[in-house]
């Protein structure tokens, strides 16, 4: 908590100091609206990322059961760390710093250099540093992602649907899949002798393509029915 609490202070000097703009230019006004698409946008990511774990258990012929020693403590703990990571690199990549490159730099600009900053963070994050391939295939889904959710705040002039839909599908996959840093929660995948997992090519695609879900839907979502939002200013 204490490295949102910074960046907060840390975007408030920025913006004041150097385009002389409040900190509510992150977009968290109107509260009823901006309430409203972080709701819909978590609705979002909780749906899209159930699917595509049903479609993985689907496609490996494997199931789900329920954690009998699951308690709600494992909930909150995970929910928390779910929260502040995700506030965590909102604040960070579609905060402040997004603001200024677009002011400076122009959307198209802002927006791409954002989303590289992004999808070089996940090398680190990730683990994955020095292996050529993964940080390839690492970058690619999470430069697009970056790309839709900085895109959301140009066109909306807000971080509610970035955080939104990346709460929602962070707290699905992690809570509700257990597929993340937080161990078993609710389901655990279950399989059997029929058990078909995926793996080269077949495994590569699945993963660009169900991380593609959630942008693409996220992407038309905003361009046919939000182009009338407020922008930040410029």
């Amino acid at each position: 908590m204490l490295g949102i609490t910074v960046l907060i202070l840390l975007s408030w000097l920025l913006l004041r100091f150097t385009i002389k703009q409040p900190l509510s230019v992150l977009g968290y006004r109107p509260a009823g609206l901006r309430l409203r698409q972080f709701a819909i946008a978590l609705l979002l990511g909780i749906l899209v990322s159930s699917a595509v774990h049903w479609t993985e258990s689907l496609v490996t012929m494997s199931s789900w059961k329920g954690n009998a020693n699951y308690v709600w403590a494992d909930f909150w703990i995970a929910s928390w760390w779910n929260f502040k990571s995700v506030w965590f690199e909102e604040l960070l990549f579609r905060g402040a710093l997004l603001v200024l490159m677009i002011h400076w730099l122009g959307v198209r600009w802002g927006v791409v250099l954002s989303s590289i900053a992004f999808g070089m963070y996940h090398w680190f994050s990730g683990g994955v540093f020095g292996n050529i391939p993964v940080m390839l295939i690492v970058f690619t889904t999470t430069f697009i992602m970056g790309l839709v959710w900085a895109y959301a705040y140009a066109k909306t002039g807000s971080m509610a649907l970035a955080a939104g839909s990346h709460l929602g599908w962070n707290e699905a996959s992690s809570i509700l899949f257990s597929d993340g840093p937080n161990g078993e929660q609710l389901f655990v995948q279950v399989t059997g002798i029929s058990y078909m997992p995926l793996a080269g090519i077949p495994s590569l695609i699945f993963f660009i393509a169900s991380n593609a879900a959630l942008p693409l839907i996220l992407f038309f979502w905003i361009k046919y029915n939000l182009a009338t939002q407020s922008k930040p200013s410029q």
